[in-house]
């Protein structure tokens, strides 16, 4: 991404509606992994940091990110040491595997996909488990994702697919962010009418923000017992074959 947009991810993160209703849901999931105690748990893509927290009350977090902007930020935010890092060759060597490795709304970002899930799935521990996020429907590429420099949107199928040519498990799947489905098709539509190339990651003003925050959020009573059939997001929990 621009260098700009971190500086407005580390604005926003903890009060725009998608980072706060995303965690919200994210951490829906994570209670329901009964991780082991003191789980190692790596974040990699982590941005500005705005996970990490959340991350810290499932075990030791460890994470990696290649912007040195985001990443001091990150490392100054969590009280972490946050590591220079990339996908799919530039992982650095922590001198262990992990419980669970986290990557949200990141490999959209990667060119080569599968070999980045490849290189994580090296890097769980037996039985370790991956969770990833990511954009949905092709179909759905906009202004958003040039502007974020994405190579791709995703359907669960092409994840699921992705996932096993790597070499892993896929342990469930499915998508999120379908309460607001039909607004998201809405704008998609009328930004292409009037040839709009938008940022979904602008702050919307304040009511709308908490309308929008509380709409998303109701998904995270879902999520750890079932995920949608259709939605903004795709979500993959995924574990290391033996």
């Amino acid at each position: 991404m621009e260098p700009e947009m971190y500086r407005q991810m580390a604005q926003d993160q903890q009060s725009h509606w998608w980072f706060v209703a995303r965690r919200q849901v994210l951490g829906a999931i994570l209670d329901s992994l009964s991780l082991p105690a003191d789980a190692r748990i790596l974040e990699v893509g982590c941005g500005t940091g705005g996970n990490l927290g959340m991350l810290s009350r499932y075990g030791r977090v460890s994470a990696i990110e290649s912007d040195p902007y985001a990443r001091t930020h990150a490392s100054e935010l969590s009280g972490l040491t946050v590591r220079d890092g990339s996908l799919p060759d530039g992982l650095p060597d922590f001198g262990h595997e992990f419980d669970l490795i986290c990557l949200f709304d990141v490999l959209e970002h990667v060119e080569a996909d599968t070999a980045a899930l490849a290189a994580l799935s090296r890097r769980l521990a037996p039985g370790g488990r991956l969770l990833i996020s990511v954009p949905a429907y092709q179909w759905l590429f906009g202004g958003h994702d040039r502007a974020h420099h994405h190579f791709r949107r995703y359907t669960v199928t092409e994840l699921r697919t992705k996932a096993v040519q790597a070499g892993l498990t896929v342990v469930r799947s499915g998508y999120f962010n379908t309460v607001l489905f039909p607004l998201v098709l809405v704008r998609r539509a009328l930004g292409r009418l009037v040839g709009g190339q938008g940022d979904d990651a602008a702050m919307p003003a304040p009511l709308v923000n908490r309308i929008l925050r509380a709409l998303f959020s109701v998904e995270s009573r879902v999520v750890a017992r079932r995920l949608f059939p259709f939605g903004t997001s795709a979500l993959a929990l995924l574990r290391r074959a033996s």
